[in-house]
């Protein structure tokens, strides 16, 4: 069901790969709600995914850049006003990748290397696309700025690996950035905290299926789906959440605050 809620509102869109990505249920929402974007990803994954046909079904032009890049960020954020007539309202940024996760290595036993090109993706990347926007003026009065992040920037999930640490300094940022993007420019910032979602990206972290089925146990309203997410995307790029920012926002179901569920005593009391 459409609201209209982002009736003649523009953006740029990260990392949408598949239609399995939460960055591709919010485009589709989003040109549901009368919204009109760019959508973005490194060129090697959008070699690996199917960018085009999401391209093609919300009628939404692609502009490559890899978001650890400066002048690629420069260069997609003048592309993007120009392409959408004018400065933005909303931009996602749904982007994450762990060398160290890829290649097996132990949190105990990093490869400092890969340590920080996974930082550079998955963390300092939010930090140099706000500033892109920042020093460009691109952002609206009133915009939105919107990344997703986990629970295990607070608590420990042992095989999430490096990747907790680099949600930890992402939501340090969305704080940080948040409160100049919100004092001098009236733009909001915030991150969302989502239940463990089968994405690319989350299905390659280690045990991902057993975890999955232990976050719909300890959650009372179940976990938080792809499309459910995509749908409190929207209701942030709204005008309806005009004073939220500098939140981390937990979307999980009631996981982040349960200690226990009486589904979890059970089995455990078989």
């Amino acid at each position: 069901m459409s609201y209209n809620l982002l009736k003649g509102k523009r953006g740029i869109i990260f990392g949408a790969l598949d239609e399995n990505s939460i960055a591709w249920k919010t485009a589709e929402r989003v040109h549901e709600e009368g919204g009109t974007f760019v959508l973005t990803n490194a060129p090697i994954a959008m070699r690996m995914g199917q960018i085009d046909a999401l391209a093609a079904k919300t009628g939404s032009q692609i502009i490559p850049a890899d978001a650890t890049s400066e002048e690629d960020l420069a260069n997609l954020v003048e592309k993007a006003t120009e392409i959408l007539g004018g400065k933005l309202d909303f931009v996602l940024h749904s982007i994450g990748m762990s060398v160290n996760v890829r290649k097996g290595r132990k949190y105990t036993d990093e490869k400092y290397d890969f340590t920080a090109k996974g930082w550079d993706v998955s963390a300092l990347s939010f930090h140099k696309v706000m500033q892109t926007l920042y020093k460009a003026d691109a952002m609206n009065e009133w915009g939105s700025v919107v990344a997703l992040t986990y629970m295990a920037a607070q608590r420990t999930f042992p095989d999430y690996n490096d990747m907790a640490d680099n949600k930890a300094y992402l939501e340090s940022v969305a704080r940080s950035f948040g409160y100049f993007f919100g004092k001098e420019k009236n733009v909001r910032v915030n991150t969302i905290s989502q239940s463990p979602t089968p994405t690319t990206a989350g299905q390659g972290v280690k045990g991902f299926d057993g975890f999955i089925s232990y976050a719909e146990k300890m959650s009372p309203l179940g976990n938080a789906t792809a499309q459910d997410c995509a749908d409190y995307t929207i209701t942030l790029f709204s005008d309806l959440t005009k004073k939220v920012t500098m939140q981390n926002l937990f979307h999980d179901g009631g996981f982040s605050n349960t200690g226990v569920s009486q589904e979890v005593i059970e089995y455990f009391t078989k």
